[in-house]
């Protein structure tokens, strides 16, 4: 199991949909939550891609020597970039970084966002403009191991002498993650990418699209592995998690949903019309209005677009739902939790001991031998006051 962070590059808060709490977004901040996830011992980040956020690219590049371990998910967008600039910044970014780069491709799923970039072009237009431009992407950085050239004539794009003179680290190309809950989502990853994302649906629901991926990439005779895209409130009881949920969406007023929900629904994205229907729009107090899902909460989606649904419960419970999805193939869990500063530190405070994970800290082999914790009294070391989590993490 892999357990990522996010780097909110669109703003922080403590409070959805306003701007009480907030942070700035600027680089001592991104720099401040990456160096909190290398050392907490999260696989890696993800960092969002859009208008509403600061470049991803710039972002990530900025945190390279900031970090030591850290990978970095960093969306290349197809009709907005070429194929082959694309992958020259990749190979560029995995060599500088040491091989920790990772690909998220998105197509988009707003076409007034789109068309701001200079991309017109329906779904369906979007998924063929993607098929091809992963197809140049690939072989280029494919080639570039041997000095190779790509030469390519589709429908919408065309290459001719394509080269990558700088290989990237990982081979042949980092690793290609995509989301989408479409049917040529769904075709596209079973044919080209490495790992399916979907976002934070009921377990059943997962399942089901697990299941189609695998099919249709069977039939192609590939095989992918599958993460998913959350947020995550834990906290020390179930009772104090989901007041901290109730807390969080306690400034929204309905105009402020429905000015969101407006917005989302002008998108011809099915991941975001799925995330829409788990919660219809209806704020509501209290676990019952919003829970769509054993401590699976929609409240992030009232006014946040892409991921809207959280894990709401103590350690245990969160793990409990984790091993759920877990069960159905997901390896990779994407989590973010807001202020993300404070709780990149609190969900591996809590969850990590009970999914046998320790802080991987800068230098793979430096292991602290010192006292954790604060030391009472000038002399007395602190000790595990829970012998409970120590049992269930070591079985």
């Amino acid at each position: 199991m892999e357990v990522f962070w996010f780097i909110p590059t669109h703003g922080d808060s403590r409070y959805l949909g306003t701007s009480r709490g907030a942070r700035v977004a600027d680089y001592d901040y991104f720099r401040q939550i990456a160096v909190a996830a290398d050392t907490l011992g999260y696989e890696g980040v993800l960092l969002p891609t859009g208008r509403s956020c600061e470049d991803a690219w710039v972002v990530a590049s900025s945190l390279i020597g900031a970090t030591r371990r850290l990978k970095f998910l960093v969306a290349i967008r197809p009709g907005i970039t070429s194929p082959a600039l694309a992958a020259r910044q990749a190979a560029t970014f995995d060599r500088l970084s040491g091989g920790r780069l990772l690909i998220n491709v998105v197509t988009g799923g707003d076409a007034n966002e789109l068309e701001g970039d200079g991309l017109f072009a329906d779904h369906s237009e979007r998924y063929e403009i993607t098929d091809e431009f992963l197809k140049v992407y690939r072989d280029i950085l494919e080639k570039s191991h041997t000095a190779g050239e790509t030469n390519f004539e589709g429908k919408h794009l065309r290459s001719r002498h394509g080269k990558a003179l700088f290989p990237p680290v990982q081979k042949p190309y980092p690793p290609l993650y995509i989301g989408g809950s479409s049917g040529p989502a769904h075709d596209l990853a079973a044919e080209q990418l490495d790992v399916y994302l979907t976002w934070g649906e009921p377990p059943a629901a997962v399942a089901e699209k697990i299941a189609d991926v695998k099919s249709r990439a069977a039939a192609k005779g590939r095989t992918l592995r599958f993460g998913i895209r959350l947020h995550v409130i834990v906290r020390e009881t179930d009772d104090e998690a989901w007041q901290a949920a109730d807390q969080l969406i306690s400034h929204l007023d309905d105009a402020t949903i429905a000015k969101a929900q407006q917005a989302f629904s002008k998108m011809d994205s099915e991941g975001q019309r799925r995330m829409a229907a788990l919660h219809g729009g209806k704020r509501g107090r209290g676990r019952e209005h919003l829970e769509v899902s054993p401590n699976l909460w929609a409240g992030v989606g009232l006014v946040r677009g892409g991921a809207g649904t959280a894990l709401v419960g103590s350690a245990e419970t969160v793990v409990a739902r984790m091993r759920e999805y877990e069960a159905l193939g997901i390896e990779t869990f994407i989590f973010s939790g807001y202020p993300h500063l404070e709780e990149s530190y609190r969900v591996a405070e809590l969850l990590f001991p009970l999914l046998n994970r320790t802080a991987k800290l800068p230098g793979a082999t430096n292991v602290l031998t010192g006292p954790f914790g604060e030391v009472m009294a000038n002399s007395i070391v602190p000790t595990d006051a829970d012998p409970l989590r120590k049992e269930l993490a070591a079985s």
